[in-house]
């Protein structure tokens, strides 16, 4: 299938520490793809490379067939790529609906956002992304009084929002309760099923990567270590021996 996102020989290095080794991986447009490893296998310094936040040493990345390794975070957000946090980045002051408005496609970037007026049409796809989520009742109440799970959920559909072509999802569930996890995984299969959104998750949960992406790739001291299917990846030795400690 034609890869909506492709890295090529990527390298990136911290003075004498390096994060990423030559990793090659493409992500079909469309799918869901896992990305795990180990603690420090330079996973969201992988992210961040894709994203824009860190420029690569060597290397290539493409987005939609555009070479974006020297764009930077809004450029590549313009593009229809956003990236998700481990940690929410959400105005905790604002309410649901605000947060929503300001992440609209035409509003100003940060506060500025706040003193614009909002079109009818932002208002309801914001009305409709945060039923969509669950959140519609809770869309007057300030961001910062809902739960950590259901800012997550906030996160998601401010994404949404800004009308993207795929996303970076930097471990989704982590810290959310059970119940909430399973709504998230719902609607994040919603997103990618019904529109078309292609995901590219790091995920620390096994059951959850294992039975939400079709495709995985593993990491391991910043080198590719394995890549497969989910049934391939859960009996690959090496993929168990990093997880474990072995040499």
């Amino acid at each position: 299938m034609t890869p909506i996102l492709e890295m090529r020989g990527v390298r990136k290095s911290f003075g004498g520490v390096v994060a990423n080794r030559d990793v090659t991986l493409s992500v079909p447009e469309g799918k869901t793809c896992g990305l795990i490893g180990p603690n420090g296998s330079g996973k969201t310094t992988l992210f961040s490379c894709i994203a824009g936040s860190h420029p690569i040493d060597k290397g290539s990345i493409r987005f939609q067939g555009r070479e974006i390794s020297a764009l930077r975070v809004p450029k590549i957000a313009r593009l229809g790529l956003l990236r998700t946090f481990q940690q929410t980045r959400i105005y905790v002051k604002m309410t649901c609906m605000q947060n929503m408005l300001i992440s609209a496609p035409d509003a100003a970037p940060g506060w500025n956002s706040f003193f614009r007026k909002s079109s009818p049409a932002e208002e309801r796809n914001a009305d409709e992304l945060l039923e969509f989520v669950g959140l519609f009742p809770k869309r007057h109440l300030r961001a910062g009084d809902i739960s950590f799970g259901q800012q997550k959920l906030l996160e998601l559909a401010m994404a949404l929002m800004s009308e993207p072509r795929m996303l970076l999802l930097d471990e989704p569930t982590a810290g959310i309760n059970p119940k909430l996890i399973d709504d998230l995984l719902d609607r994040l299969r919603r997103v990618n099923r019904e529109r078309g959104i292609t995901l590219f998750v790091i995920e620390h949960n096994m059951r959850v990567i294992m039975g939400l992406a079709d495709y995985i790739y593993c990491l391991a001291h910043g080198e590719l270590l394995a890549q497969g299917k989910p049934e391939e990846i859960q009996t690959d030795q090496r993929v168990i021996d990093a997880y474990l400690g072995a040499q």
